[in-house]
Formats: C-alpha cells, sequence, structure tokens
C-alpha cells in the first residue's frame, strides 16, 4: 500500500487528471489530497466531481484549505460573498452551468457543498507522518492546533512536530515549480494555478510525480529538492 499525498489543486483539472493517470492508483493506495480544490483554476467543478468520484470508489483522505473554508463560509452566510469571489471565488462559480444568474451559489450542487462540510478534514495523521494544508504549532497536538495554523499559516522555518512525525502541507505555492524540503516538514503546494505543477508525493518511498495544465509530466525524488528554500 501507498501512501500519496497531493497538492493544491485549484480547479486545474487537467494537471489533475494527468496526475492520477501517471501515479497509477491502486485499490490499496491512500490518497490524501491537501485541500484548495477550488478557485483561481478554471474547472473547480471538475475537480469536485474527481474528488467524489475517488472518495466513493478509492481510499481517498481529503483536507480542507482556507479556499473550502471561504466557500463554506459564503455559502453559511458568515462573511460577505465578495470576499470568496475576490480570492478566486469567482473562477469556482463560472465553472458551473449558470442556470441561476441573481444567485450563482445555487448552481453549486448539494453534494459538491457536502462533500467539502461532511468528508473534508482539518487534518491527517499516520504511523510516522502529519498532513495539514497549511502549517501546524510544533509545540501543540493535533487536537489543539488552531484554524489559524492549520489553514492560513504560511511556512516558514522553525522546529520540527514534538511528535517527531514528517509534516507533509500545502498552501504556500511555491513559484519555482519546486517542493520544499526540510526534513521535519516539506511542501509540495507547487503553483498548479500559475506556471508551475501539480505535486503528489509518495510520502513512503519519496517519489515525486508533477504535472501540469499543458499535460506534461515530470518525475523526482524528495531528496533532489533537500536544499531548495521557501519562496
Amino acid at each position: 500500500m501507498r501512501t500519496l499525498a497531493v497538492g493544491d489543486i485549484h480547479g486545474c483539472a487537467t494537471a489533475f487528471d494527468k496526475l492520477l493517470e501517471a501515479i497509477h492508483l491502486r485499490p490499496q493506495d491512500r490518497l490524501i489530497t491537501l485541500g484548495d480544490y477550488v478557485d483561481k483554476g478554471p474547472n473547480s467543478k471538475e475537480v469536485l466531481e474527481r474528488l467524489l468520484y475517488l472518495y466513493e470508489n478509492h481510499r481517498l483522505v481529503p483536507l480542507k484549505g482556507n479556499h473550502e473554508l471561504m466557500m463554506l463560509d459564503a455559502f453559511q452566510g458568515k462573511k460577505k460573498d465578495d470576499f470568496w469571489v475576490i480570492a478566486g471565488g469567482k473562477t469556482t462559480l463560472q465553472s458551473y452551468p449558470q442556470i441561476e444568474e441573481d444567485n450563482p451559489l445555487l448552481n453549486v450542487p448539494d453534494s459538491h457543498r457536502d462533500f467539502i462540510k461532511q468528508h473534508c478534514l482539518d487534518w491527517y495523521e499516520t504511523d510516522n507522518h502529519i498532513f495539514v494544508h497549511a502549517n501546524l504549532d510544533p509545540h501543540l497536538p493535533l487536537h489543539k492546533q488552531s484554524n489559524h495554523d492549520l489553514f492560513w499559516q504560511k511556512l516558514y522555518p522553525r522546529h520540527g512536530h514534538y511528535s517527531g512525525k514528517i509534516v507533509v502541507c500545502g498552501h504556500t505555492s511555491q513559484k519555482n515549480g519546486s517542493p520544499v524540503n526540510m526534513g521535519h516538514q516539506i511542501c509540495i503546494d507547487t503553483w498548479a494555478c500559475g506556471q508551475g505543477w501539480l505535486t503528489c508525493l509518495d510520502v513512503d518511498s519519496g517519489k515525486i510525480w508533477q504535472t501540469n495544465q499543458q499535460g506534461e509530466v515530470k518525475i523526482s525524488h524528495i531528496k533532489d529538492f533537500s536544499d531548495i528554500s521557501i519562496n
């Protein structure tokens, strides 16, 4: 069984489809997606549909990202819709059929909203790794982490988590398209929605697959990025 982590997809369905093809997903594989499925890229609707299929037919462990939180806030009326729209939600709404023009939120099916609200986790932990969207406080157990650290905190050099487990995260987009490997923490948000790549890491073997919206594929190893600095 492989444990595979995927960085921020941000509506890049072409890159995501190519990535799923490249990794040859097996029934026994555990696929952990680190959040930020929507916004910025052109095909958020299609990305959520792929994730729903994977959740129902494979061993998908989906996490929430800050963009999913903003989307849920818009649905629940906790913040003005334009807060999310400005942050990239406009492209998400445009990816759905424009049936309800006066309230485009109604064009998003309940199944997509419920998937994010009910099935996407705040964090996930295995014997050797911790998976979060953004970051964490290295001195606190996972159940005591703040929403700010889990969903909004940028990556920066800090001590490893007190558990000794390697932290795998996204959120802080690496504009050079390369993962950051600090040893105790690995960031695999490699700017898929920009001019970068969508990254998948096999956390046990260290193998890395990267794809982009042009359908290109690269294969490497996490050790290749040991000295890459944070963007």
